[in-house]
C-alpha cells in the first residue's frame, strides 16, 4: 500500500490482490511490511469507526469479503496525547526495550488515573519517561497496562510500550501462563502449610466498596505456601492463577488469615496485640510482588524478573520476630 501522510493521519490505499478474504485480515496483510505495530484488533476499530473504504465507499464491517481487483484505503490516524499528562517521577527500571518495561513499583503508588487519583500515577510517570518510545495504543501514546498491583502493594509489574506487546500480554495473562509471585505476612499459621484456595471473588453484598468470596464472583485460584512462621505470624508466598481485584487479600482473610496491616480485610480486634500494632506502624498491607515470569512478545524468550521486599517489610518481619531461612532470601543479582 501507498501512504498518503496529512495532519489527520496517514491515508494508506492499495489494490487487493488475493483471493476473497474479510477486509481486515487483507488490510493486516497489506500493512504488514509498512505498519507492522498495528493488529488486527485495532484494525478492526478502525474499520468500525468508519476509516476504511473499498473502491471509495465507506465500510463500516471488518468482516465485509473483499475480492482480487478492490481498491482499498485506510486511514490510521495520528495518535492523540493520552488523557493522562506526562508527570517526570522517579522510577526503578528492572528492563525495557522497545516493545515493553518493567519496573519495580514503590508502595503508595497508584497505577492508573481514576476518581480520586487523576494524576501523579504511574501511568503519568510511564508517560514522561518513555515519550516517543510509546509508538500507541489504541491511538492514544499511553502505556498498556496488563495488570495491577494495589495501590499499597509493591513490587515488580510489566507495562506494554505497543498495542502488539499488550495483545501478546494481555493473551498469556489469559491463558494463566504468566508467573506471579508474592510475599504476604499474614496473621496465624495457615493450616495446611500449602495449599490452593480456588474460590470466586465478587463485591462484597454488604459492603460495595471491598471484595469477597462470593458464590456469582468471577473464578480465582491462589496457590500458598508457608515459608516462616512465629506463634502470631507466617510469611506465606502465593503464586496466581487469576488476577481478581484484592484477590490474595481476600482469600487469605476467607482461610482466616488476614494480612497484618490490611486496613480492609485485616482484624479489627485486639488492637492492643503487639502484631496489629506493628501492623498499624507498616502502615499498608504487608503485601509485596516478588517475581514476574512471561515470554517476551517479540522474541518468545522467556524473562524473570525478581523484587527484593523494601526494607520496611525486611523490618517488620525481623521487629516480629520473624527469620527468614537464608535460602528463601530474595536477592535481584541472583535472578
Amino acid at each position: 500500500m501507498t501512504a498518503d501522510p496529512h495532519a489527520s493521519g496517514t491515508l494508506w490505499q492499495g489494490v487487493w490482490d488475493g483471493a476473497a478474504e474479510r477486509l481486515d485480515r487483507a488490510l493486516l496483510a497489506l500493512l504488514a511490511d509498512a505498519e507492522p505495530e498495528v493488529s488486527r484488533s485495532r484494525l478492526k476499530s478502525l474499520v468500525e469507526a468508519g476509516h476504511a473504504a473499498v473502491g471509495g465507499a465507506t465500510v463500516r464491517e471488518p468482516g465485509r469479503k473483499i475480492k482480487a481487483g478492490d481498491q482499498v484505503s485506510l486511514l490510521i490516524p495520528t495518535p492523540v496525547p493520552a488523557t493522562p499528562v506526562a508527570q517526570a517521577m522517579d522510577l526503578q527500571v528492572l528492563y525495557e526495550d522497545a516493545a515493553l518495561i518493567v519496573i519495580d513499583k514503590p508502595a503508595g503508588l497508584v497505577v492508573h488515573p481514576a476518581p480520586g487519583n487523576p494524576d501523579h500515577t504511574l501511568v503519568n510517570a510511564l508517560i514522561a519517561h518513555c515519550g516517543d518510545g510509546l509508538l500507541g495504543i489504541g491511538g492514544e501514546r499511553r502505556p498498556g497496562i496488563v495488570h495491577r498491583l494495589d495501590k499499597e502493594t509493591s513490587g515488580v509489574m510489566v507495562a506494554a510500550k505497543t498495542e502488539p506487546a499488550l495483545t501478546h500480554l494481555a493473551a498469556q495473562f489469559a491463558r494463566h501462563s504468566i508467573d506471579r509471585a508474592y510475599r504476604a505476612l499474614v496473621w496465624g499459621v495457615p493450616q495446611p502449610r500449602t495449599g490452593t484456595v480456588a474460590q470466586p471473588i465478587g463485591r462484597d453484598p454488604r459492603e460495595r466498596k471491598r471484595m469477597a468470596v462470593v458464590a456469582t464472583g468471577r473464578a480465582a485460584v491462589t496457590h500458598y505456601r508457608v515459608l516462616a512462621t512465629t506463634a502470631d505470624v507466617a510469611l506465606v508466598e502465593c503464586r496466581l492463577e487469576t488476577g481478581r481485584t484484592h484477590q490474595i487479600r481476600v482469600h487469605m482473610a476467607h482461610l482466616g488469615h488476614p494480612l497484618v496491616g490490611d486496613p480492609v480485610y485485616g482484624r479489627r480486634r485486639g488492637t492492643s496485640h503487639p502484631v496489629h500494632r506493628a501492623g498499624q506502624a507498616f502502615g499498608r498491607q504487608a503485601l509485596h510482588a516478588v517475581e514476574l515470569g512471561f515470554d517476551h512478545p517479540s522474541t518468545g524468550m522467556r524473562l524473570r524478573f525478581v523484587s527484593p521486599p523494601p526494607s520496611q517489610f525486611d523490618d517488620l518481619l525481623s521487629g516480629l520476630g520473624l527469620v527468614v531461612p537464608p535460602a528463601l532470601e530474595i536477592r535481584r543479582d541472583l535472578a
